[in-house]
């Protein structure tokens, strides 16, 4: 096996202390003896030049310091390894390096997404003012209204500027209130509207909506629309303005409901005028129209398989669900909750409690808010607040899916439902209280915020 010559072992740091005194004194003696034999520092060269002190007789300069490598190449190994180590020891120790300021950037980068992210939502809400203010209201672009559809719209008699607008969004005429509105009060002179149906597209740009409802042909003549939820008191007047019969030749003919062929509990034809967009023929009287109407009703029933024995009772749960559900998913949700309600092994009061029945009775029935009063008042036949069991007749006139929604109740155990939003018809189910009164604010401040539905 190779081997080698062990090195000479190193000095302790105190020998080397002691060896670094040694020579600072005898380097101090020599220099002094050295001063005394020496003659001035700037010395005169033979040739006259001057020579600097710090220069060697060659005129090369000395230099100042230690050269680590000529003192490890000078022979004595060991002693330029002491050397080094002398050097070495005599450094000032290295800092540690602190982590404090890595963590102290990084806390200072967190504050600084938090404020940002903070100003973000903070100034999300007058941003976005802002933007609308320089773009203007939302409006459909002329390649949106390319993939529009023909929709016919009523305008009735006493619809205002707003009134329209909000007909127009709620068809899908128009992308927005504001885009129509607006135009509406920058138009001189004021538009005059006319009561009746008017032949229109959906996703139209605003103007050209505006311009369209003025237009000269765009009026149907012998037109009628009846929308889903629509009471018959309302459906008698859209038939008046779209047609040429008399208000009053409409509310004749509805009173002799004997002659319709309606169920023998009904009093009046609500229910049984189905909603749909209509037209007639010059000359049509009120009878025929209002047959013509109660035919398509029955025509629907036939197709959901409804036997003649069950029209009224499919009628009148299908009217309350259509006053009270939001979307079509919920219809079928709303069904059940009537009729968990009905069963007195789930709700002992038999109350369907809806707000929608307490206003058809007392004469608003194109609102689904009471106040306590109403809610308490015993006299009306349709409260259900008071009076337990099924209506006792329907309030309005509903539509396919209504229908369907009676006779084919989603699964659940649902006793509680409530809008918590009247503009996405957002409705929320329960099946405890505690659930339904937590829902119940929800709604309560989102009519704090919309004071427009009363």
């Amino acid at each position: 096996m190779p081997t080698s010559t062990p090195e000479e072992p190193l000095p302790s740091r105190r020998q080397l202390r002691a060896q670094q005194a040694a020579a600072e004194a005898a380097a101090e003696q020599a220099a002094a003896e050295e001063s005394q034999a020496a003659p001035h520092p700037a010395t005169v060269a033979t040739d006259g030049a001057l020579v600097p002190p710090w220069a060697s007789e060659s005129g090369v300069p000395t230099t100042v310091g230690t050269d680590f490598r000529t003192a490890h190449e000078s022979g004595d190994s060991g002693r330029g390894r002491a050397d080094l180590r002398s050097l070495l020891a005599d450094e000032p120790p290295r800092e540690k390096r602190s982590h404090k300021g890595a963590w102290g950037c990084l806390i200072v980068m967190v504050v600084l997404a938090a404020l940002v992210a903070g100003g973000y939502f903070f100034l999300k809400g007058p941003i976005s003012q802002i933007i609308a203010a320089t773009q203007g209201p939302a409006d459909f672009t002329t390649e949106e209204a390319a993939s529009g559809e023909d929709i016919v719209v009523m305008i009735h008699g006493g619809d205002g500027g707003s009134d329209i607008a909000s007909t127009l969004v709620d068809q899908g005429v128009v992308k927005s209130f504001d885009a129509f509105y607006t135009l509406l009060l920058q138009a001189t002179p004021e538009p005059i509207f006319q009561p009746g149906a008017y032949q229109l597209k959906t996703k139209m740009v605003a103007s050209t909506a505006l311009d369209a409802l003025l237009a000269d042909g765009t009026r149907l003549s012998q037109a009628v629309v009846v929308p889903e939820g629509t009471a018959a008191v309302a459906v008698l007047q859209s038939i008046s303005e779209g047609t040429d019969i008399p208000l009053a030749d409409l509310q004749a003919a509805a009173a002799n409901v004997g002659s319709f062929g309606l169920p023998p509990e009904a009093t009046t034809l609500e229910g049984f005028l189905f909603p749909a967009t209509y037209t007639f023929s010059p000359g049509d009287t009120a009878q025929v129209v209002l047959q013509a109407m109660v035919d398509r009703q029955y025509e629907a029933l036939d197709s959901a398989g409804v036997a003649v024995a069950d029209r009224w009772s499919t009628i009148v749960l299908a009217s309350l669900i259509q006053r009270e559900a939001g979307v079509s998913d919920d219809f079928y949700k709303v069904s059940r909750v009537f009729l968990n309600r009905l069963d007195p092994a789930q709700w002992e009061s038999g109350l369907l409690q809806s707000d929608a029945t307490v206003a058809y009775g007392t004469g608003k029935t194109h609102l689904v808010t009471t106040t306590n009063a109403e809610r308490g008042d015993a006299g009306n036949p349709y409260n259900t607040y008071v009076h337990p069991g099924m209506l006792v007749g329907p309030i309005s006139n509903p539509g396919d899916v209504a229908i369907d929604a009676a006779l084919h109740p989603a699964d659940g155990s649902w006793l509680f439902f409530v809008t918590v939003n009247l503009d996405t018809r957002e409705t929320v189910f329960s099946t405890t209280v505690v659930e339904h009164d937590a829902a119940v604010l929800v709604w309560q401040n989102w009519m704090r915020e919309h004071p427009e539905y009363g």
